[in-house]
């Protein structure tokens, strides 16, 4: 009895275990097998990489030299398209910038065109005011008319007659004073 005990517990309960431990041995045998192609695959890019920066070419066939020059030529075209493309884009962004950068200096200079004809016509306008202003300062009488403004805005300085002498070169005061009363008398042959 114990022995058919013992044989249904090896049956019953052995069997399980044993298939635990086949399933973990084979998971790790897997395991290590991939640990070795990965281990296989990273000597290798290690081997490509020293060959690429011009390390242990000596063991290197005249195939693996070709296919070595090939993939330098690859890399190197895919850098220069790389680079090129990088400076387009600059070069695209900078006439960008610098279209926007013209259409602001010409709004700049519209707005500065406006505000000197503005400046002018305000200028022209004080003119004209300063022009009427002595205009009927003239046509007053003498007993009217105010002390002269001298300085004011800069435009208008009339003469004063009385307080500025004129300039009359080659001429005496008398033969000025004698021009002036015969300039306000009209000729008798005038209607």
């Amino acid at each position: 009895m114990p022995k058919t005990l013992e044989r249904y517990q090896k049956c019953s309960y052995g069997g399980p275990d044993t298939a635990i431990q086949n399933k973990e041995n084979e998971l790790v045998q897997s395991s290590r097998n991939e640990y070795l192609k990965l281990k296989a695959r990273v000597e290798n890019l290690q081997r490509t990489q020293r060959n690429l920066l011009g390390e242990d070419l000596g063991s290197l066939g005249i195939k693996d030299l070709e296919q070595l020059e090939k993939q330098l030529d690859s890399s190197l075209r895919h850098i220069r398209s790389t680079r090129t493309q990088h400076m387009l884009d600059q070069l695209t962004d900078l006439q960008r910038k610098e279209q926007m950068l013209c259409e602001a200096n010409k709004c700049l200079r519209r707005k500065k065109l406006e505000e000197s004809s503005q400046q002018m016509q305000g200028q022209m306008w004080e003119q004209h005011a300063a022009n009427l202003l002595g205009y009927d300062q003239l046509r007053q009488s003498p007993h009217q008319q105010q002390a002269p403004h001298h300085g004011g805005n800069g435009f208008f300085h009339p003469l004063d007659p009385t307080t500025e002498p004129t300039l009359q070169i080659g001429y005496t005061q008398e033969q000025i004073n004698n021009a002036c009363v015969a300039a306000s008398f009209m000729p008798t042959w005038l209607p």
